[in-house]
């Protein structure tokens, strides 16, 4: 299992504490010095089931300086993509790859439900 992460975000932490006592194994891949490539999160976006525009960190400092939520209705998805592969740090996370699919985000409780029996 893949866990792609950002070191200083809380966010990570708490999935990575969940990963940790759950025993999970899992590869950590910082995505701040290892960015996703188009391939990459095309084949993330398509397991995960979800639109590309959820697989972008809303709160971060670059979206909100580059006004994406302004921008983004009018992007195509290869566009999307291309801006996501662009900076690791306009990417939503901590995105969870493996047998389970992908999951973007750590809310605990789909993160339960994806992994149950994965230990």
């Amino acid at each position: 299992m893949q866990f792609i992460c950002y070191s200083r975000c809380g966010t990570c932490q708490k999935a990575k504490k969940y990963l940790t006592e759950h025993e999970i194994p899992y590869e950590e891949r910082d995505i701040k010095s290892e960015n996703p490539t188009e391939e990459e999160l095309n084949i993330w976006i398509e397991k995960s089931g979800l639109p590309s525009r959820k697989f972008f960190n809303t709160s971060g400092k670059l979206y909100k300086e580059m006004e994406l939520s302004k921008k983004l209705p009018d992007m195509t998805k290869e566009e999307q993509v291309r801006l996501l592969a662009s900076d690791g740090m306009l990417v939503k996370r901590p995105i969870l790859v493996g047998d389970h699919g992908v999951l973007v985000g750590f809310k605990e409780a789909d993160w339960e439900a994806a992994l149950q029996g994965k230990q």
